[in-house]
Formats: structure tokens, C-alpha cells, sequence
């Protein structure tokens, strides 16, 4: 069975923040991963990581005004300047939480953009940050995400995330692939996973419909978490989904799956 990694922005909502660590210790996992740090100081998280020896495995570099609907800004021409500024934070926030690995979100195609001036805006900023993450040893991940969920979000599916690593040519970019949001563009989870592993440096999950815990929904997770173990897939994978209930009530799952 692979290790699982608690996405504190969507577990443990119940409580605040800062007590979500205890919580996921608590219940078992002895890994986190979280959409944004920049809310808190560096030193208190990895104060946290710390006190409930807990391993941090990922968080997103700075995604623009989150509260107000942005979803990223790499493809955004006029972002680039903002878009730097935040992989030098990241880093500084990777470096202090021992975090490996951080995620780039493309955005949605801005009004007034085309998808040619997007994708080129997206390119160069993937080169930057790949270059300045490899300084740390820090690698970069970029995710499709389904445009049902984020409508007009800039880069929805596998092949065209893969392209797009091509076309950036860094060794030091991977993809994240979302087995929620795989199934709602593509389907196929079984062999793009094997197919494409070695580039995969980050794997989330949630059921479909209604992004909740495995076994709430159409995925078969019984069979596919039992085949990314025999791939040979090592790394942890982010538990992204929203409890139906509460997150303790619906961690039953881990234990299902493993029988």
C-alpha cells in the first residue's frame, strides 16, 4: 500500500490551521502537504513539522489573490515580475519546511490574452523556475486540473502537460498528476500511470463525483492504489479530497483499501 500524505487544506477542516498537524499525526500520517504557506510564518510551520515529526512533501508556489478567484499566474504576460518574486519566496519557505518538491498552478487564460501569448508566458516561466528550484535542489511539478472544477484554467490534461515539460526541456520538471481530476478530462488512470511514472514526481487523490474520499465514488481505488504500488511507486501520495463528514469519521478508507 503507498504512504499517504495529509493535504491539511482540505483535512482536518474543522479545526484551525496551525492544529491541523497534531491532528494528522494523530490519525496516522507522518506526512502533510498544503496548497499555501505564505499565510504563516516559515518558522512556525517547520516548528510544527518539527514538534509532530511530521515530513513536509509539497505546497504550490504563490497562485495570485486566491480569495478573489485567481487560480495561478504563471500563463499571465503581464504577471512575470510577481510570478519571480513568488518562486523566491517559495524557495525560501521550501528550504525552511525541508519541503522537495513544489507545484506551479498555470492560472486561467486571462481576458484579453491569447492562448499563444499564454503559452509562451507559461514556458519561459517554467524554465525560470525549474533553473532557480534546481539551485536548492528543489524540484518543480506542474498539474492539469479539470476545467469543470476551474473553467478556463490553462492546462486540463496529461498529454498536454507532458508537451508542455517537453517543450521547457528541464530536467527538473515533473508532472503532478491528480488521479481526481485525470478522471474527470481523461479516464484511463491505470495505464497513463504506467505509462508516464518515471515523470510523475507527484501523485494526488479524490473520489469522483464529489472530490470525497476514496470508496465514496466511481474510482475503483481498491484496484488502482494496488497497482501504483507494484509500478514501484515510492513517493507519498496527497490525500486532496473533501471528507463527506468529517476527516476522522472518513479515514476508514486507508484501512479498507489495505485488506
Amino acid at each position: 500500500m503507498p504512504k499517504f500524505a495529509a493535504n491539511l487544506t482540505m483535512l482536518f477542516t474543522e479545526l484551525p490551521f496551525r492544529e491541523r498537524f497534531a491532528a494528522a499525526r494523530a490519525a496516522g500520517f507522518n506526512a502533510v502537504e498544503y496548497l499555501f504557506p505564505y499565510d504563516f510564518p516559515k518558522e512556525d510551520l517547520a516548528a510544527l513539522l518539527r514538534k509532530h515529526q511530521l515530513r513536509q512533501v509539497l505546497h504550490n508556489l504563490p497562485a495570485g489573490d486566491w480569495g478573489g478567484g485567481e487560480r495561478g499566474i504563471a500563463c499571465h504576460p503581464q504577471r512575470v515580475p510577481e510570478f519571480r518574486a513568488g518562486v523566491a519566496m517559495a524557495i525560501e519557505y521550501a528550504l525552511a519546511l525541508d519541503c522537495p518538491q513544489l507545484n506551479c498552478l498555470a492560472g486561467k487564460l486571462p481576458a484579453g490574452v491569447t492562448c499563444e501569448e499564454a503559452h509562451a508566458t507559461l514556458v519561459d516561466n517554467l524554465r525560470f523556475a525549474a533553473a532557480e528550484l534546481a539551485k536548492h535542489s528543489i524540484r518543480l511539478l506542474v498539474e492539469p486540473i479539470n476545467h469543470f472544477d476551474i473553467p478556463g484554467f490553462f492546462l486540463t490534461r496529461t498529454d498536454q502537460a507532458l508537451a508542455l515539460i517537453d517543450e521547457v526541456g528541464s530536467g527538473n520538471l515533473y508532472l503532478q498528476y491528480d488521479i481526481y481530476h485525470a478522471q474527470r478530462m481523461e479516464g484511463e488512470l491505470g495505464e497513463t500511470l504506467r505509462k508516464h511514472l518515471a515523470r510523475i514526481g507527484h501523485i494526488q487523490l479524490a473520489d469522483n463525483p464529489g472530490r470525497n474520499e476514496p470508496g465514496t465514488g466511481e474510482i475503483n481505488y481498491r484496484w488502482l492504489l494496488r497497482h501504483i504500488d507494484a509500478l514501484g511507486w515510492r513517493g507519498h501520495i496527497g490525500c486532496e479530497y473533501k471528507p463527506r463528514t468529517t476527516t476522522q469519521e472518513g479515514l476508514g478508507w486507508i484501512k479498507e483499501m489495505a485488506a
